[in-house]
């Protein structure tokens, strides 16, 4: 151990692998995710608590901006919290849906098949609300707030695939209802809804493909 302005830091090493070993890593975790879709259609079959507990752990290992880990996860599984969260969120959607969007977004989400109805929010046996916190409890000062917990998604996500369970992002917009539900302090911010579990028994998604790498990437 050493000292850093003070501040204490241990020794960090990773295990040098052969490179065949790197690029088989590399190889396998892509095509694992690349089988990831989004789906609508939730069985409720249970999911342990404990899975949850791993998965958020897992989301919270995400780099956050000078560590400051301005997330809180907040996993659902009471039926009634889940029928409110649902009630609110369709009064949304359907506002959504019937006013608030535009003919183009209305046709580019029709491949989805989506619609203001949303009675995964219900069937899922869980549901991961994230929040975003803007400032810590006493107001201290966090930074690169939304890339942080962007990223800790990110991570939460892969981890749900990880584990042979399925998510859907959900952001009904707005979100404030979530807030309100589950009586988040002030400096809270509902960022993402994650309905988890196991696919429904007879799961249909869209056909879709995803960009080559070289419509993606630039390597320079």
């Amino acid at each position: 151990m050493k000292l850093i302005n003070d501040y204490p830091h241990i020794s960090y090493e990773i295990p040098i692998l052969p490179i065949e070993i790197v690029q088989k890593r590399a190889f396998d975790y892509y095509q694992q995710l690349d089988c990831r879709r989004t789906i609508r259609d939730f069985s409720d079959k249970p999911v342990p608590k404990s899975v949850i507990e791993d998965l958020i752990l897992t989301a919270s290992s995400a780099p956050s901006g000078a560590h400051k880990q301005p997330w809180t996860f907040c996993a659902i599984e009471a039926p009634s919290v889940k029928t409110a969260i649902r009630v609110a969120a369709e009064k949304e959607e359907y506002e959504s849906y019937t006013h608030r969007m535009s003919e183009q977004w209305l046709k580019d989400l029709a491949p989805i098949g989506t619609d203001w109805e949303k009675p995964f929010l219900e069937t899922a046996p869980w549901l991961i609300v994230i929040f975003a916190q803007a400032t810590g409890l006493q107001r201290e000062k966090h930074y690169y707030v939304q890339e942080s917990v962007g990223i800790a998604c990110g991570f939460l996500i892969a981890a749900i695939h990880n584990a042979g369970l399925a998510t859907l992002t959900h952001t009904p917009s707005p979100m404030n209802f979530l807030k309100t539900v589950l009586k988040r302090p002030d400096n809270e911010r509902p960022f993402l809804l994650l309905p988890v579990g196991y696919p429904a028994d007879d799961v249909f998604v869209p056909k879709l493909t995803r960009k080559s790498l070289a419509e993606m990437a630039v390597f320079y």
